[in-house]
């Protein structure tokens, strides 16, 4: 009767988060598309409730809900599933989409559609050969085949976010990087937009002129015969051929350059509202995290560098430790047990919400920069496929975050992977992610005020 209830409880969660990721899709992602294929949705809803539902066996693990048989049993159906549906349906119905835009393979959809799939089947084989992610007593048919390759491309992808996240988020939050832009400054370039537009108004006015003058030329011409008539002919429209061919390469110019006035006085603009946004108590407090997350990314980047030269993996998970710590250099005492259990489940909840929010806010801006109506079912696909992806390799690295006590249910059920690579291939991708997004805003902040004199 236990298994039941535990059961339903399972069940309807999992409907809620179907029911949430449904919604997603139709509010955010394809709020301005038409949906023309369901099965799209349904895959991108699945993949979300699986994913969503992993993180919620974690807070059931640390709070002591349902029963550990049930729990197992959920744990071990979850990961099955969404196994099934990263490595056979998503990839399957990406290909079945990519050949459906092709005007040439229409007939034979099916076909290449299981081509595409055995393609990708075969890189994400070989992905795994170069990696230690297994133990050598694993079978070819073994879960953990599987898992161990879908978490090389997880925290692949879950680095190079963290690493630009941690670089971007105080040099976004932080006014010390905000231009100093004026009224004037932008007054200037916005006469200077103004001047431009009317100069391209008025080659334009004198290429439709021209090209009147021509036509009315042409007709007097037609009406004269003989042998100069049409000598004088052929050398006139030469004449203003060459005229209207060297006006339009100015209008070219012209144009080319108000799109980049157009773009400047807009960044300005934005720049400004900044400024004054940042003088607010709102702005202040966004200000003072930006500091703080500075000092995180530095504590970050250092301690990366230190795990990757000492080739160091963390044994305690970090709640304890600070416990332990506060305990016997501080001397306070109290139960390091009961408040590790219950820092966690805030520290994993904590993790969990805004791996989810970060997440999805960042799938949405990525659709909405490359979608079409054409791609958008592919572009969605592709991103439930790195959703699902990403939060199976959360759970994997999260599991150092957990107390040993609930630590050997991860460990159980994701299956004896070298769990220690995956923390030092995090690390690496993660200083490469840092430093080339330093590098990268750096430049991008340096360019910036160098094109602002320019123009």
């Amino acid at each position: 009767m236990s298994f039941l209830v535990d059961s339903v409880i399972m069940f309807t969660s999992q409907v809620l988060f179907f029911g949430f990721g449904w919604l997603f899709f139709m509010r955010q992602l394809f709020k301005d598309y038409e949906v023309r294929q369901y099965v799209v949705q349904v895959v991108f809803s699945v993949t979300f409730a699986f994913s969503c539902t992993m993180f919620e066996l974690i807070i059931f693990e640390i709070l002591g809900a349902l029963s550990s048989t049930s729990r197992y049993f959920h744990w071990k159906l979850n990961l099955y599933v969404i196994l099934l549906v990263l490595i056979f349906v998503v990839p399957f119905y990406i290909g079945y989409f990519v050949v459906s835009n092709i005007r040439l393979l229409q007939r034979q959809k099916l076909l290449f559609a299981c081509m595409v799939w055995f393609t990708f089947m075969y890189f994400f084989w070989k992905l795994g050969d170069p990696f230690p992610i297994l133990s050598p007593k694993h079978g070819i048919l073994s879960i953990e085949q599987l898992i161990s390759r879908v978490g090389v491309i997880g925290v692949t992808l879950m680095a190079l976010l963290s690493g630009f996240g941690a670089v971007n988020c105080p040099y976004t939050y932080m006014s010390y990087f905000l231009r100093n832009v004026t009224d004037s400054d932008i007054l200037a370039l916005e006469r200077r937009l103004l001047q431009t537009m009317d100069m391209i108004v008025s080659k334009k006015k004198r290429i439709a002129m021209t090209r009147r003058q021509m036509y009315q030329r042409g007709e007097d011409q037609n009406k004269q015969t003989g042998f100069w008539g049409m000598i004088k002919s052929v050398t006139s429209t030469q004449t203003g051929s060459e005229n209207l061919s060297l006006i339009q390469q100015e209008v070219d110019a012209l144009e080319e350059l108000s799109r980049q006035l157009f773009l400047e006085t807009v960044d300005l603009q934005a720049t400004k509202e900044r400024i004054e946004y940042s003088k607010t108590f709102q702005g202040k407090y966004f200000n003072f995290l930006g500091y703080f997350f500075s000092i995180y990314c530095v504590w970050k980047i250092f301690m990366a560098t230190i795990n990757i030269v000492f080739d160091r993996v963390g044994k305690t998970d970090p709640v304890t430790r600070g416990i332990e710590i506060t305990v016997n250099y501080l001397g306070i005492q109290f139960d390091v047990k009961f408040w590790s259990q219950h820092i966690s489940f805030i520290l994993v909840g904590i993790i969990i919400v805004t791996s989810i929010r970060g997440l999805l806010i960042t799938l949405t801006k990525f659709f909405y920069a490359i979608s079409s109506s054409k791609s958008s079912n592919v572009i969605v696909l592709v991103l439930a496929q790195i959703m699902g992806m990403y939060f199976v390799s959360s759970v994997l690295l999260m599991r150092m975050s957990m107390p040993l006590e609930y630590r050997s249910i991860v460990t159980e059920v994701l299956g004896e992977l070298q769990f220690n690579f995956y923390h030092r291939w995090f690390d690496v991708i993660f200083l490469v992610s840092a430093l080339s997004s330093i590098l990268f805003l750096y430049l991008a902040h340096k360019q910036a005020p160098e094109k602002h004199m320019a123009l």
